[in-house]
C-alpha cells in the first residue's frame, strides 16, 4: 500500500464511527482543541463504518474544513476490530492511536499515554472512576478477569478506548473480529511492551451503546479460545540480513 498524508505526522489519531451522527459536532471540538497541544504533530483518521444515521456525511463536511482530519469510508459495517484494522492498514505516521467516537474518554489524555511510547510499544488507559452503569461495569469486570486469565496480558481494561502505539507494531497485528479487545496480548505475541495509565471517563452524553450482554460478554469468552489457539502458532520473525537494498 502506498503511503499517503498521515506520513506527514508523528501521531494519527483512528476515530471508528458507526451511527454517532449525534457525537460528530462534539468530536470535531475536542480535536480541534486537542492537535495544537499534542505533544508531537498529529493528525485524525475517522473510519465511517458503513453507518447509515448521516455520520459519513457530517464526517466529509468537517474533514474538509479541518486540513489536519481525514476519513476512510468502508463499503459495508465490519465492526470495531475492522474498522481498527483499516485505520491501521492506511496508517504511516510514526505512532498511531484511537478514541471511540462516543466522548466517554477525553482527547487531552493523549497526551498522557504518548510520552511512555520512548519505553513501551503500546501503551492503553485505564479509565478511573468509571461512569457506566452497574450492570455494565460488573459484564466489564467478569470479561476483563476472564480474558485476563486466558491471554495473562496483565491489562486490567483492555476495554478502554484510548490507547497508542508504534505503527509497525499495530500493522503487524493479525486480523479477526475480536481483535479491538486483545491489542495488548496482541502487542505481547510480538515481543512488544506495554503499559497502562489512569485516564478520565465520562457518561455518554448521546448516542447509544453498540454493546450488550452477548457482545461484552459471550463474544469475548469465544474469542478467547481463539486467541489460545493462535498464541500457540504465532510466527514472529526478525530479518537479520538481506541484499535486497
Amino acid at each position: 500500500m502506498e503511503e499517503n498524508a498521515t506520513n506527514r505526522y508523528v501521531f494519527t489519531i483512528i476515530v471508528p464511527v458507526y451511527n454517532e451522527v449525534e457525537n460528530i459536532g462534539r468530536l470535531e471540538e475536542k480535536l480541534q482543541h486537542f492537535l495544537p497541544r499534542s505533544l508531537c504533530p498529529a493528525c485524525v483518521l475517522f473510519v465511517n463504518d458503513g453507518s447509515t444515521d448521516g455520520s459519513g456525511e457530517r464526517i466529509h463536511s468537517i474533514c474538509e474544513r479541518n486540513p489536519h482530519f481525514f476519513y476512510l469510508d468502508m463499503k459495508e459495517n465490519g465492526g470495531l476490530s475492522a474498522a481498527l484494522k483499516a485505520g491501521f492498514d492506511y496508517c504511516f505516521s510514526e505512532f498511531v492511536g484511537y478514541m471511540d467516537a462516543d466522548m466517554q474518554t477525553d482527547t487531552d489524555d493523549f497526551n498522557l499515554l504518548l510520552p511512555h511510547l520512548v519505553d513501551y510499544e503500546l501503551v492503553t488507559g485505564i479509565r478511573a472512576d468509571r461512569k457506566d452503569s452497574f450492570f455494565k461495569n460488573l459484564q466489564s469486570k467478569i470479561a476483563n478477569g476472564y480474558r485476563r486469565m486466558m491471554t495473562g496480558d496483565g491489562v486490567s481494561d483492555t476495554g478502554c478506548p484510548l490507547k497508542v502505539m508504534h505503527t509497525v507494531y499495530a500493522k503487524r497485528v493479525p486480523m479477526f473480529n475480536g481483535m479491538h479487545r486483545f491489542l495488548p496480548a496482541l502487542i505481547l505475541l510480538q515481543n512488544g511492551r506495554i503499559q497502562q495509565i489512569p485516564v478520565r471517563h465520562y457518561p455518554r452524553m448521546a448516542g447509544k451503546s453498540k454493546y450488550h450482554l452477548w457482545n461484552r460478554l459471550t463474544g469475548p469468552f469465544i474469542d478467547c479460545f481463539a486467541y489460545r489457539w493462535m498464541k500457540k502458532r504465532y510466527i514472529n520473525y526478525q530479518v537479520n540480513n538481506s541484499n535486497l537494498g
